[in-house]
């Protein structure tokens, strides 16, 4: 028996673009809403895709009762409204990192995801980068040996987002919650470990004289059960490129990707070169992790199951922005 389309609603379309481009040409999908707070820009990215029709509101998705799934891409402080409103109407949720800002927050999405029973994931997207792929495989079957430290900078590179865009218009914004997070989650999901403790400082001397009130730039140290050592930055006033960086330091060898590009250290011998990974360290699109999303859904996959990497995430971050507030190390709190 052929199963029908699922209806999808996405909002927010700056990012939501992507998502709404990537529902289209799924098979098993179907674009049903579009939303955005520019209605213009709405219309033309309904044209663009070829399928669905402008929604008058974010509370007119939630009352169709075709609509399967939302696609969440609108400004992070809305994050948590609209993924609570979504799962308490019975849809799926497929929502922009973060996923939300807060602990109170974080266990509320919690409480009403395993209620609701429906699939929620959030698009960290480094996560399906080949070569972040690669390595996971090969940490996975001991490749590097025993894990020891993982360093991960997000170099944001574009001072002006934060400093004229609407980041800056959210209270306490959280650098770690908007960018870090990425090399967060790809620590938790290369490692296969979560962090128990966290340590954090930061400073905002790069938006000096701003609008911008938060800290730009955020160091936090993570400790593990296992002795694992996770060193995680938010530099999002840093003069470079959009760009990032990972280290990954095992007792058999050494993972690096940085401006020079991907490369295996096996040897501590300084005459032997390391091997060079020619893999992407970028997914090929912001709309890269939907068709696995969506796959699970139609596979009856359990939907409980699916999200704990990304509460574990969030909770990690969370805790990072905790630590530096009080100026001391914290444990983590995992529901």
């Amino acid at each position: 028996m052929t199963m029908q389309p699922l209806q999808v609603a996405v909002v927010g379309l700056g990012v939501g673009e992507q998502h709404a481009l990537t529902y289209a040409g799924l098979e098993g999908c179907q674009v049903r809403w579009v939303y955005d707070l520019d209605p213009a820009r709405a219309g033309e990215v309904v044209t663009r895709v070829g399928q669905g029709r402008v929604a008058a509101s974010f509370e007119a998705i939630l009352a169709d009762p075709a609509v399967d799934l939302v696609s969440i891409a609108s400004y992070d402080d809305a994050h948590a409204r609209e993924v609570l409103a979504a799962l308490a109407a019975g849809k799926h949720v497929f929502v922009e990192k973060p996923l939300c800002l807060t602990e109170a927050e974080l266990a509320a999405v919690q409480r009403a995801a395993r209620e609701a029973k429906r699939h929620l994931a959030s698009n960290l997207v480094l996560r399906a980068a080949p070569l972040y792929r690669h390595l996971k495989t090969l940490v996975a079957r001991g490749d590097l040996g025993t894990i020891y430290a993982f360093d991960g900078d997000y170099l944001y590179g574009r001072l002006h987002k934060i400093t004229d865009g609407w980041r800056g218009e959210i209270p306490d914004y959280s650098v770690m919650l908007g960018g870090g997070i990425h090399l967060v989650d790809l620590m938790l999901g290369i490692s296969g470990q979560r962090p128990s403790a966290v340590s954090a400082s930061g400073n905002r001397i790069s938006t000096s004289g701003t609008r911008f009130a938060s800290h730009d730039f955020v160091a936090a140290t993570y400790e593990f059960p296992s002795g694992l050592v996770g060193r995680i930055t938010a530099n999002f006033g840093s003069v470079h490129r959009h760009h990032h960086v990972v280290r990954v330091f095992g007792t058999r060898g050494t993972f690096i990707y940085d401006d020079a590009g991907a490369r295996l250290h096996r040897d501590r011998d300084p005459a032997t070169a390391a091997t060079a990974l020619d893999l992407a360290p970028l997914p090929p699109s912001k709309g890269v992790l939907i068709p696995e999303f969506v796959a699970g859904i139609r596979a009856g996959a359990d939907p409980c199951a699916a999200a704990e990497r990304e509460f574990d995430v969030i909770a990690a971050c969370i805790a990072a922005d905790q630590a530096l507030a009080i100026g001391k190390p914290i444990e983590v709190h995992y529901e």
